[in-house]
């Protein structure tokens, strides 16, 4: 066996061989996926498996503008009830997993466990404590300032009061879904411990519905939870064509005589105007009593109307019975 040593020109001269015969299988494996398809590399988007979206982008797009309509129509209402402007404003519609909900209440706070059949399971309607004492506060009389805010259960009165609340949101909710799904919803308990309540498993997903309600200077939120599995066997009636005309429904008229039947025990204002003159700030402080103070007003002519500070009709002054009384003549005539 001979033992024949290279030299270095014949290493160097075989090194250069191999790099040679390699090159072009080397340049194609760099080649990038685009130059060889022709298409544009898709954005990658990170997947988390602990929190899996699996309510449909569709679904989440129904889900927020039906309780878009649901939040200004129970504004309205929750300001009929405590006689002051109560904004409510929807902020968000996101899927996370139960436990990521329980444990980012107050505790204690107003957990509401409720039922909605023909649905699955139970929902939960959480009421900030900072927004609820203010909202009781108002229903006992107290004016718009925000005192200290309790950190303790509700006591049994507080209880009857927040009902009153529940029933009035429970009522718009009704009639938000019934272009989607006729739902009958209940308080079933009211806890004070969130994390007492396991409606579903920890890891199940739920969608959370948020709102903002400002009282005055005080803010809180109200926030709606659905567990999927109850949303599940309902994905295909959450489309845009079932929500969209909750909020562009026509007047019935049933719901105008409802509305004129309400305001027929409305309080109004009427005034009836005798008559007009100017005079100077001497002649006014010189005004004795018995003076006379002459007006440009016919006696024959009727007096104006006004209902609300809006004049409205002509009318004859007199009396009736022993009263002082106005005798309409007639609307006025609209220039």
């Amino acid at each position: 066996m001979s033992e024949e040593v290279l030299s270095q020109a014949e290493v160097e001269s075989l090194l250069n061989a191999m790099e040679t015969k390699h090159q072009p299988a080397a340049a194609q494996a760099v080649t990038p996926l685009s130059a060889v398809t022709g298409r544009t590399r898709e954005k990658i988007t990170p997947y988390d498996f602990k929190r899996p979206e699996r309510v449909g982008k569709e679904q989440m797009r129904a889900l927020q503008s039906l309780h878009e309509g649901f939040g200004r129509n129970f504004g309205a209402e929750l300001s009929a009830l405590l006689r002051s402007i109560v904004e409510v404003k929807l902020t968000s519609v996101d899927q996370l997993t139960y436990s990521e909900f329980v444990f980012s209440l107050e505790n204690p706070t107003c957990f509401n466990l409720l039922t909605a059949r023909p649905l699955e399971g139970n929902l939960i309607l959480d009421i900030n404590p900072s927004i609820l004492y203010p909202i009781i506060n108002r229903l006992l009389g107290g004016g718009r300032e925000s005192g200290v805010i309790a950190r303790r259960a509700l006591t049994e009165i507080e209880l009857r009061l927040v009902r009153r609340i529940t029933s009035l949101f429970l009522h718009d909710l009704q009639r938000a879904w019934a272009n989607i799904l006729p739902l009958e919803f209940a308080v079933e308990r009211v806890e004070s411990n969130p994390q007492l309540v396991q409606i579903v498993p920890p890891n199940e997903v739920v969608v959370l519905i948020s709102f903002e309600i400002t009282l005055g200077e005080v803010r809180g939120m109200m926030n709606l939870c659905i567990p999927f599995n109850a949303l599940e066997r309902i994905g295909n009636k959450l489309t845009t064509n079932n929500w969209v005309t909750y909020s562009q429904a026509a007047a019935t008229e049933e719901s105008v005589q409802l509305v004129g039947k309400r305001l027929e025990g409305a309080v109004v204002q009427v005034v009836a105007t005798l008559a007009r003159s100017r005079i100077t700030t001497a002649d006014l402080l010189g005004l004795r009593v018995g003076d006379i103070v002459t007006t440009e007003k016919d006696v024959r002519e009727p007096l104006e109307l006004a209902v609300e500070g809006v004049t409205k009709f002509r009318a004859w002054p007199g009396a009736l019975k022993g009263q002082k009384a106005i005798q309409i003549v007639g609307p006025i005539d609209a220039h």
